[in-house]
């Protein structure tokens, strides 16, 4: 990548609209499902994995699963993602509402 380049995708990528949404870790040798939110969810899983890979994630049953059974066993889900004119004041509010159901619906720990 030339100069010119990496110009571009540097002002790409910051000119890029944030991608809130509700995401799920998915251990597939157990069946064990979390579930959060994020301002990234389209980008959230290099830092769960960067954080799991090191040994410091802030969920000690997630990051105790991924010791057991390693990072081959993990998948990462997007579930839901906010419009990208949602309302500021009420996206909040509504990552919560979603974060809810989806645990609801896969039985899922919250992140």
């Amino acid at each position: 990548m030339d100069r010119q380049e990496r110009k571009a995708a540097v002002a790409a990528y910051r000119q890029r609209k944030p991608a809130f949404g509700v995401y799920a870790i998915i251990c597939t040798a157990t069946g064990e499902v979390w579930v959060g939110t994020s301002p990234t969810v389209d980008t959230h899983k290099n830092r769960i994995w960067f954080e799991l890979g090191i040994g410091r994630h802030a969920n000690g049953a997630l990051q105790a699963a991924w010791r057991a059974h390693g990072a081959s066993e993990f998948r990462y889900e997007e579930l839901d993602r906010l419009r990208d004119d949602f309302p500021d004041l009420d996206r909040d509010d509504e990552l919560k509402k979603r974060r809810a159901l989806w645990q609801t619906r896969l039985r899922a720990a919250s992140l």
